[in-house]
């Protein structure tokens, strides 16, 4: 409650900004150390040889100052294209464990890419905020990080 009260006398204000973003990957989940027999008693058919793909949906979220001057915390047609070059553009389309070198020795868990997308946009965003990512596997599953 203090906090808040010296906040809002400084007149520091933040809010959170979102974008969602969609992309569609292939992965298969699986312990290469493991026998065919444990992956598939612990990931099941998400350890299947051939992989199998998710429509991912993606949700970032910026908390920062609005700039004073803009009435903005980010300029979202700049967010978008982060997004798209960091994220998208990476990632749509491809095979998480053959196109992504991130993912050679990392199993690419929805956990683990929530990770790996965090560390993308916190390198490009140039920018004092806290940033989160929501990342959904399906339209019941997924996960949040935020660092």
């Amino acid at each position: 409650l203090w906090l808040k009260i010296i906040l809002n006398t400084l007149n520091i204000m933040k809010i959170t900004v979102c974008r969602r973003a969609h992309f569609n990957s292939a992965h298969r989940l699986a312990n290469l150390s493991w026998s065919k027999e444990k992956n598939l008693e612990v990931f099941g058919k998400c350890s299947y040889d051939n992989y199998h793909g998710h429509n991912y949906e993606l949700i970032v979220k910026l908390r920062g100052e609005i700039d004073p001057v803009t009435g903005m915390v980010i300029d979202l047609s700049d967010l978008k294209k982060i997004i798209k070059v960091e994220v998208e553009d990476l990632l749509d389309h491809k095979n998480l464990n053959l196109d992504i070198p991130h993912f050679k020795n990392l199993i690419p868990s929805t956990e683990n890419l929530a990770i790996f997308i965090w560390n993308k946009l916190r390198n490009a965003i140039e920018m004092e905020c806290d940033l989160s990512v929501t990342l959904y596997e399906t339209p019941r599953n997924f996960v949040e990080y935020s660092g």
